[in-house]
């Protein structure tokens, strides 16, 4: 599936890009910045009654979008002053045309000159800040984060980089971000995602032609049109037979999985198991079959299209080995926990003729590619490329990364996914998706949108065992 231009991010430089190919085309700064004010003072209108609006604008365009956001509410009647980082005759282009068109006196920057504001617009420092804020700049955002006041950014909050989402010194939680065109990637990645409240994406112009001949390769993921419904005269052998390599101790980690690759259409699901732990797997859910056949027997099974190893399975020389073995067979795979720690002791990751797709949380990504740093998607994206495989970096801005460049960020779920548990429940639903036929890019993606789904459906008090319920209610809205 390719990228689609509607639901694109843009990187810093892409916007840049989109900017200029805009005005080469005909459409001025000047409109461009007009289009932007208007959008954030509509924004503010349609939230906040008129009361004493302070707005802190930069000497770039991005204080130029101030400038208009400070005429046009004055217009409507509102009471509005503006602190000027720097001096008012060394501002220069459409920054400087639309602050000649402000005829009220302007103030300098500071702390001080926050003390009656009501309501604050940020626009001082945008998606493409380059260095740390600090200074004069820091003591302002700090002071305004203390006034208990509605906060709006321009573009991006000052200090959140559009780029990688992180911090650059310091920042400022708004309760508003406006930006234009598209999202960047710091909107949806942590902890930028985090400072930048509701997210209005703004159209000033730029036309989806403009974004798309930009070759985006990254989206926010929202894959809801992949979702393999079965056809009417289906059976589930066609549906996907689906094998998972059952621990010792911690067996409710596959039987998690297990459930939510059932529910999410595998056609049959076999628990490996031998020991003790084979008969705990066999008194659990009456719909799970349950193997203590030999593993390599069960893997030379052509009915058996995909495999999950890692829940609960626990750490020996014995299971790397058959870690090894998965990675050597042409299965289709999913590598989760335990199965990425292990991973860790093989000399080289083979390259796979079967689709590969490694779950790992922060943790097991770093002890797995120690090498790599960088925002949370380039990290990915590079493992990803690397390795041939397709890599979903878990956490609150969960990426998927595929190998030929594409990657998508998830917005869905609540932080009551931070429970035991709950990274079983998504690596098999990953796996039931595979069975039935997505590649892991595909599948992963599905997989990490219906996983916050569920705890969005559930709110407060979700739990692992609950995600597998409510999976059916998610999917039946999804259906409608």
């Amino acid at each position: 599936m390719g990228i689609s231009s509607k639901n694109c991010l843009l990187s810093v430089k892409q916007m840049y890009e989109a900017d200029k190919r805009t005005i080469e085309s005909g459409v001025s700064g000047l409109q461009l910045m007009e289009a932007a004010g208007s959008s954030i003072a509509r924004e503010i209108q349609k939230r906040w009654s008129p009361r004493k609006t302070v707005i802190l604008c930069g000497p770039g365009n991005n204080g130029g979008d101030g400038f208009v956001v400070a005429r046009l509410l004055h217009q409507k009647g509102w009471s509005v002053d503006i602190l000027l980082l720097g001096e008012r005759d060394n501002l220069k282009g459409d920054a400087k045309e639309n602050a000649d068109r402000w005829p009220f006196e302007t103030f300098h920057l500071s702390p001080e000159n926050l003390e009656r504001a009501e309501l604050i617009v940020d626009a001082v420092f945008g998606a493409g800040l380059a260095r740390d804020v600090d200074g004069l700049v820091a003591d302002t955002l700090t002071a305004a984060c203390r006034m208990n006041v509605p906060i709006v950014g321009v573009d991006t909050p000052s200090g959140v980089d559009g780029q990688t989402g992180q911090i650059r010194g310091t920042s400022l939680k708004a309760d508003l971000t406006v930006t234009f065109a598209r999202a960047k990637y710091g909107h949806y990645l942590f902890p930028g995602k985090d400072y930048c409240g509701d997210l209005i994406i703004s159209d000033i112009g730029i036309s989806d032609k403009t974004v798309a001949d930009l070759n985006c390769l990254v989206e926010r993921n929202n894959p809801a049109q992949l979702f393999p419904w079965p056809e009417n005269d289906i059976h589930k052998y066609k549906r996907g037979h689906g094998l998972i390599l059952g621990g010792q101790r911690m067996t409710g980690a596959s039987r998690l999985a297990a459930l939510s690759a059932r529910r999410v259409g595998a056609g049959l699901i076999t628990i490996a198991a031998k020991g003790t732990a084979y008969m705990i797997y066999r008194q659990a859910d009456a719909g799970n079959i349950v193997s203590d056949e030999d593993f390599d027997i069960l893997l030379s099974d052509p009915r058996k299209n995909a495999v999950l190893a890692g829940p609960g399975l626990g750490i020996s020389k014995r299971r790397t080995g058959k870690i090894k073995t998965l990675l050597h067979s042409d299965k289709s795979l999913v590598l989760d926990a335990d199965a990425l720690t292990m991973m860790t002791s093989l000399d080289k990751l083979p390259q796979r003729n079967g689709e590969t797709l490694l779950t790992p949380h922060e943790g097991e990504f770093s002890r797995l590619f120690p090498q790599l740093t960088g925002s949370k998607l380039e990290k990915a994206s590079r493992a990803a490329q690397q390795t041939g495989y397709t890599i979903l970096l878990k956490g609150p801005d969960t990426v998927i990364a595929h190998p030929d460049g594409r990657a998508r960020i998830n917005t869905s779920g609540t932080p009551w996914l931070a429970t035991a548990g709950s990274g079983d429940c998504l690596a098999g639903i990953c796996l039931g998706l595979m069975c039935q036929g997505l590649d892991a890019f595909d599948a992963g993606s599905l997989a990490a949108w219906l996983h916050g789904k569920c705890a969005e459906h559930h709110g407060a008090g979700l739990i692992a065992e609950d995600i597998p319920v409510i999976l059916p209610k998610v999917l039946n809205s999804l259906q409608k």
